[in-house]
């Protein structure tokens, strides 16, 4: 497995407690008491078995190899992350992929990467499937067969306290920061700067571009930005970690869109059949709900699996 220093080389205290600082609590079936959540390295599919009818959709180079390949950025808590071993990927995402792969039957292989080449990777065969907090743009379908999991939405963190009382609507002229290529940055919030700035005559919203989120809220910590557009959950996520920096604006930023999360392979993959199988009978499975309550995300869950 890769391994990365972005959460220890992202600026400064802010970015590292984000990451490994964690409310108390246990997932089912682990033995731990009082284990804070980036400490709990459980693997939430022991004892899953695999779904025969996905197993028989299985491409018979995935049977003979035995092995899975999903690439993630893991940097994103609570969706995908390293733990504090600084070795294993936990969070809904890498809970997730674990399921699918325990449904096929297969082995799973993490493979960490900066989000914005993980479709290339795909493309290029580097690796199989991506579960990373991923929407189904216009863009994305062109390229990838795309199988829904979660719902996702997206949200503005301000400054602590709010100082420049900033709504969702008030944020035209203002520096926002950006993950680079996350669906904020490539479609939500151009358009979000259409409809509420420059269709009516106002400065548009000055995108800035940032590596990951640990270094956006670092920025916003220290007043070089002035809000940050990004996934709800992780910011939340940050939000109770260190509740003295920054605010949430409410509701949830309106991007007109559909707010499903899917996970991702090559477009007309012959392992498509296969996968939305697995992913079908996960999301049946208790462990599914169990991964989503743990990270506090209950409300995200989904029943059907449709491929997009």
């Amino acid at each position: 497995m890769k391994t990365i220093n972005k959460i220890q080389t992202a600026a400064a205290g802010l970015a590292v407690l984000l990451a490994l600082t964690a409310c108390g609590g246990t997932a089912a079936g682990t033995q731990a008491t009082e284990l804070r959540k980036t400490q709990n390295t459980r693997d939430v599919s022991e004892g899953v078995q695999p779904d025969a009818a996905a197993v028989a959709l299985l491409p018979e180079t995935f049977k003979a190899k035995g092995e899975i390949t999903v690439a993630m950025d893991l940097s994103s808590p609570p969706m995908t992350f390293l733990a504090e071993d600084n070795t294993t990927p936990i969070g809904v995402n890498p809970d997730l992929a674990r399921l699918v792969a325990k449904k096929l039957g297969l082995k799973l292989k993490f493979e960490n990467t900066a989000f914005d080449t993980i479709i290339p990777g795909i493309d290029g065969g580097r690796y199989d499937f991506t579960a990373t907090t991923m929407s189904a743009t216009e863009e994305r379908l062109k390229v990838l067969d795309m199988i829904n999991y979660l719902k996702g939405g997206s949200a503005v963190a301000v400054a602590k306290g709010n100082p420049l009382k900033l709504t969702n609507e008030t944020l035209c002229g203002k520096n926002i920061g950006v993950t680079k290529g996350s669906t904020q940055q490539l479609k939500h919030l151009p358009n979000v700067s259409k409809w509420t700035c420059e269709e009516k005559g106002q400065p548009a919203i000055n995108a800035i571009t940032l590596p990951n989120v640990q270094e956006a809220l670092t920025q916003l910590d220290s007043k070089r930005i002035d809000g940050v557009f990004y996934d709800a959950s992780a910011l939340a996520w940050a939000n109770e970690q260190q509740p003295d920096h920054f605010n949430i604006l409410e509701p949830r930023m309106d991007t007109r869109t559909n707010t499903s999360v899917a996970m991702g392979l090559k477009k007309g993959s012959p392992l498509t059949p296969a996968l939305q199988k697995a992913i079908q009978s996960v999301l049946e499975t208790p462990e599914y709900k169990e991964s989503l309550e743990y990270w506090g995300l209950g409300e995200s869950a989904i029943t059907e699996a449709t491929i997009r």
